[in-house]
C-alpha cells in the first residue's frame, strides 16, 4: 500500500463508455479512489451502492468517487446501470494501476492462494496527495468511514 503524504500515481484508464479518464482530470477536487475485486458480486455491489447513497454528501466536501477493478468497460456499464451508480468506474484489465496502488495482492479463498485485487480505499486531496489509506475496508462501512473522516469525526 502507498503511504499518507505521498503523491498518488498518475493514471489514465477507460471508463464504462470506453472514454479515457485521468486522475489529473480531478485536480482541485478530493478523490475517493477505491479498488474492488469484481462487478456484481455481493460485497462489491454493497460497497458501490453505499458510495452511491453517499455521493451527494461527498460532493459537498468537493469529493469525487472513482472505483477501479479489472472488469471491462462493458461490465462496468451494466453494473452502473443496474444499480444507478452516479460515479466513475474505471477498467484496469492489465491491473497496472491496481498494482501501482498496492491493491494487487495474494489472496486465500478456501485454502487456494491466488493473486487478485484487494478491497482498499485511498482519499486524495485536491493536489493529488494521499491523505488517508484504508486497507482491507468493509464494503458496508467504507463510505461512512470516508464521510466521518471528511467531517472531522474520525
Amino acid at each position: 500500500m502507498l503511504e499518507v503524504g505521498t503523491r498518488a500515481p498518475a493514471f489514465t484508464l477507460p471508463d464504462k463508455n470506453g472514454a479515457p479518464v485521468s486522475l489529473s482530470d480531478f485536480q482541485g477536487r478530493k478523490v475517493v479512489l477505491y479498488f474492488y475485486p469484481r462487478d456484481n458480486t455481493p460485497g462489491c455491489t454493497r460497497q458501490a451502492c453505499a458510495f452511491a447513497r453517499r455521493c451527494g454528501e461527498l460532493e459537498r466536501h468537493n469529493a469525487v468517487v472513482i472505483g477501479i477493478s479489472k472488469d471491462s468497460p462493458a461490465s462496468h456499464l451494466k453494473f452502473a446501470e443496474k444499480y444507478q451508480l452516479p460515479f466513475v468506474l474505471l477498467s484496469d484489465p492489465e491491473h497496472t494501476v491496481i498494482e501501482a496502488y498496492g491493491a494487487w495482492q495474494e489472496k486465500k479463498l478456501y485454502g487456494k492462494v491466488s493473486m487478485g485485487t484487494v478491497r482498499c480505499t485511498y482519499l486524495l486531496d485536491e493536489a493529488g496527495v494521499i491523505q488517508r489509506v484504508m486497507p482491507k475496508v468493509k464494503p458496508d462501512t467504507n463510505a461512512d468511514e470516508i464521510l466521518a473522516y471528511l467531517n472531522g469525526d474520525a
